[in-house]
């Protein structure tokens, strides 16, 4: 089954840092540019960490509190996360305030790759890099929910294409599809019983579809047959197998 690329969807145009440039410069680029952070660049262009408006703000965290005790205070400040936020309150260039090391991605990986690993790294934008790990574009969380704005007609078409037809050898009117704001409806008899997960689990992972109601019935439970049983083996077993 073919997904939606992260090449697909990044920006191109990226708007980046090099090690040396200056704070101030960082903070201006950002407003500027209305965006919530930016990739830090070597002189060949790879990515060697990134910087966000929270690393920017460290500076104004990191100042005494009047209110709070001193020891408390250095107590606080004394453990790893500590030293770094010391660091970054101190910091004159992006090389000195960026998080290292940078999570990236592939523009060869998938959407739902892509927002796994936002998810994974709670980031809000990921620098997309190639093979060398030289920066080609930035990807965001609006642009990996694009996805989700395709079409209904799109996602039935699919549906019936590579579930139905490639997977499961069925004609395409075995199965009655309905999409409704990318909520598939599956409805209809299939022939085995360990053939509907396979038909839900698929639909689920095309692009844009946003829940799968289940429908579906089976006329032969297949649970129970025992391995060497051949009289119903066919392409669910192969599926089933690869899993």
């Amino acid at each position: 089954m073919k997904h939606s690329k992260i090449g697909s969807v990044m920006t191109s145009e990226v708007v980046s840092a090099q090690y040396g440039t200056p704070f101030k410069e960082v903070a201006k680029r950002l407003a500027e540019y209305r965006i919530s952070g930016l990739p830090v660049i070597d002189a060949d262009d790879k990515v060697v960490g990134v910087i966000s408006e929270t690393d920017l703000l460290v500076r104004e965290a990191q100042a005494p509190d009047p209110y709070q005790a001193p020891r408390r205070f250095r107590l606080r400040r004394m453990g790893k996360g500590g030293r770094k936020d010391r660091a970054k309150a101190t910091a004159r260039t992006a090389g000195q305030l960026m998080s290292t090391p940078p999570v990236c991605v592939h523009a060869d990986n998938t959407i739902a790759e892509g927002a796994r690993c936002m998810a994974q790294h709670k980031v809000e934008r990921l620098p997309v890099v190639d093979e060398e790990d030289r920066l080609v574009g930035i990807v965001t969380r609006r642009d990996l929910l694009q996805v989700f704005l395709r079409a209904d007609d799109d996602i039935r078409h699919e549906v019936i294409e590579q579930v139905l037809v490639r997977t499961l050898w069925l004609a395409p009117q075995t199965i009655k599809i309905e999409v409704q704001d990318g909520v598939v409806t599956l409805e209809g008899q299939l022939e085995r019983r360990s053939e509907v997960p396979i038909a839900l689990h698929m639909t689920r992972e095309i692009d844009g579809v946003v829940a799968v109601v289940d429908k579906l019935t089976h006329r032969v439970d297949d649970s129970r047959l025992q391995p060497n049983d051949q009289a119903l083996r066919g392409v669910a077993d192969d599926w089933l197998r690869k899993l």
